[in-house]
Formats: C-alpha cells, sequence, structure tokens
C-alpha cells in the first residue's frame, strides 16, 4: 500500500499564495509521475500539474505561469507552489502519485484532498 499525506490547504484572497506538500509512503520501490488534481463543485476533476522522475512538467493552461510543480525525489514528496491565485481555482486539490511496489506491480494512488478556497 501507498499513502499520501497533504498538506498546505487553506483560505486565502485573490491574488495571494498558497503551497500544497504532499508526501507518499509505504511500499514504494520507485516513483513515475507525481502530481496534483483537482475538483471544484459540480465539475469534474482536472488536472493541474504533474512532474516526471525526471523533473519534466505537465500543467493546465489556466494555471501555466502562476503555479509551479516541484517534487523532492529523496522525500517522495510533491510541491505545488499557486501564485496569484484566482477564485476559479477553488476547488478540493488532490493529490496522485504513480509507480511500482516493490514486486513490481504498479500502483496508482489518491490523496485524501486538500481544500483551497479563493476569495475576491
Amino acid at each position: 500500500q501507498v499513502q499520501l499525506v497533504e498538506s498546505g490547504g487553506g483560505s486565502v484572497q485573490a491574488g495571494g499564495s498558497l503551497r500544497l506538500s504532499c508526501a507518499a509512503s509505504g511500499n514504494i520501490f520507485s516513483i513515475n509521475t507525481m502530481g496534483w488534481y483537482r475538483q471544484a463543485p459540480g465539475k469534474q476533476r482536472e488536472l493541474v500539474a504533474d512532474i516526471s522522475s525526471g523533473a519534466r512538467t505537465n500543467y493546465a493552461d489556466s494555471v501555466k505561469g502562476r503555479f509551479t510543480c516541484s517534487r523532492d525525489n529523496a522525500k517522495n514528496t510533491v510541491y505545488l507552489q499557486m501564485n496569484s491565485l484566482k477564485p476559479e481555482d477553488t476547488a478540493v486539490y488532490y493529490c496522485n502519485t504513480r509507480g511500482r511496489h516493490w514486486n513490481g506491480v504498479a500502483f496508482d494512488s489518491w490523496g485524501q484532498g486538500t481544500q483551497v478556497t479563493v476569495s475576491s
């Protein structure tokens, strides 16, 4: 099993910043992609940003230039620095991690979600 512990959500005014963290632990041999998704009320879950084991990043168009996704491989931790936040960024943010267990079986794990609320 793989456990993901998220932190850093909260409430902020438009224009403000927040930093999310997600630490992975458990039966982990290797981690490929780590990333963040979000789901706003009444909407589908969408990719916000992810980062490969080689530090290649991928961002949703709506957050490019405002959000930065990074990772610390030694700590199995992924971060999402969110700047210039907008009310439309309000959502539950979920950490996602994909890799392999020690027995070679692939995993695709999700965090419990952390609320981000941006007021105008």
